[in-house]
C-alpha cells in the first residue's frame, strides 16, 4: 500500500497516540506527527510533554510540561479513546519517561514506537542525562520499534559517533540497541558520513525474531537543508502505518517513501532549516 493509497475509510478510524513535544515552527515533534496522521488516515491525539519556541534557526527555549498534567493527557486519552498505535518523541524529563511507561503498561499498549529523541535538529538537548537510562530500562523493553538515528544510537549506547561510519556499523549498533529489549530497531542513517551514502540514505532494520538478518531501506539523498521533523516525520508515519494493520516491514518502507517525498517538497522558512512538507504524497 503506498501512503498516497491511504484514505479514511467509514465507520471506525484508525487511532493513534503521539506523546511528544509542542514545536512552535510548526516542522516537528506534536505538529508533525498530527499532520503525518492526518495525511495517511489515522486520527491523531496528543498528550504534550513540553513547550519549546524554536524556529528555522534554533531551539530558544524549552520548558517541560509539569508530569500531572502529562499523566492526565494520557489517562484521559487512553481511558476513554484508545488507540491503535502510540508514538513517542520528546520526553524531557527521567519523570516524564517513567511515567510514559507505567501508563503504557497500564492499559496494555500495542505498536509501541519509540522515536528516542535527545537533540534537534540545530544540536539543542532536548532530553536530559539522567533520562537517557531511564529510556533504556524503562521505556525501550515495551516498544515495538525504537527509531534512533547514529547520534541518538551513539547516546544510548555509549559510544563514539565515529565508531559508526558504514553500513555495517549501522548494523552492528542496531543488534547492539536490541539489548535494551525492543522487538525492532529502525538505525536510520541520515548522518551516516560515509563515500558509499553519499548519494543514498540507508536505513538498517533489525528484529528479535532473528537477529542476524537485516534489512536496508534506501532512498536517493536529496540536495537539501530544510530537513526539519524528519525523524518525527517517519516514527509517526511507521506508527500510522501500524495502526493501519501493515506489518513492520511494509510499515517502514511506507513510511520512508512518504518521508523522502515530504522531504522532496519542504518548505524554506525562515533564514535557516526550512520543514517538510506532508502533503507532498497527495500529488507526487
Amino acid at each position: 500500500m503506498s501512503a498516497a493509497a491511504v484514505i479514511p475509510r467509514a465507520g471506525r478510524v484508525p487511532i493513534a497516540l503521539t506523546i511528544a513535544g509542542s514545536d512552535s515552527g510548526g516542522g516537528a515533534g506534536i505538529q508533525a506527527d498530527l499532520k503525518t496522521f492526518q495525511e495517511l488516515g489515522v486520527f491523531g491525539t496528543s498528550a504534550i510533554t513540553g513547550l519549546t519556541a524554536q524556529n528555522s534557526v534554533g531551539v530558544h527555549g524549552i520548558w517541560p510540561a509539569p508530569v500531572s498534567s502529562v499523566e492526565a493527557q494520557i489517562e484521559a486519552v487512553l481511558s476513554d479513546i484508545g488507540t491503535d498505535a502510540v508514538k513517542t518523541g520528546m520526553l524531557c524529563s527521567v519523570e516524564i519517561v517513567k511515567l510514559t511507561a507505567r501508563l503504557l503498561r497500564k492499559y496494555r499498549s500495542s505498536h509501541i514506537v519509540v522515536d528516542p529523541v535527545t537533540l534537534s535538529k540545530h544540536g539543542s538537548a532536548l532530553l536530559e542525562g539522567d533520562a537517557v537510562s531511564a529510556m533504556c530500562t524503562e521505556l525501550l523493553p515495551l516498544a515495538e520499534l525504537v527509531t534512533p538515528n547514529i547520534p541518538e544510537a551513539c547516546l544510548l549506547l555509549g559510544w563514539q559517533e565515529s565508531d559508526i561510519r558504514s553500513v555495517s556499523a549501522m548494523t552492528e549498533a542496531a543488534r547492539s540497541l536490541l539489548q535494551y529489549g525492543p522487538r525492532h530497531v529502525l538505525l536510520k542513517g541520515g548522518h551516516l558520513d560515509d563515500q558509499a551514502a553519499n548519494e543514498t540514505a540507508i536505513d538498517v532494520l533489525v528484529s528479535q525474531e532473528d537477529p542476524s538478518r537485516h534489512l536496508l531501506f534506501s532512498a536517493p539523498r536529496i540536495a537539501t537543508v530544510h530537513t526539519h521533523g524528519t525523524g518525527c516525520t517517519t516514527a509517526s508515519a511507521i506508527t500510522a502505518f501500524l495502526a493501519l494493520g501493515m506489518q513492520m516491514e511494509e510499515a517502514v518502507g511506507s513510511a520512508k517513501r512518504f518521508t523522502h517525498q515530504a522531504i522532496s517538497s519542504a518548505v524554506p522558512l525562515g533564514a535557516g532549516i526550512g520543514s517538510l512538507w506532508h502533503a507532498a504524497h497527495r500529488t507526487l
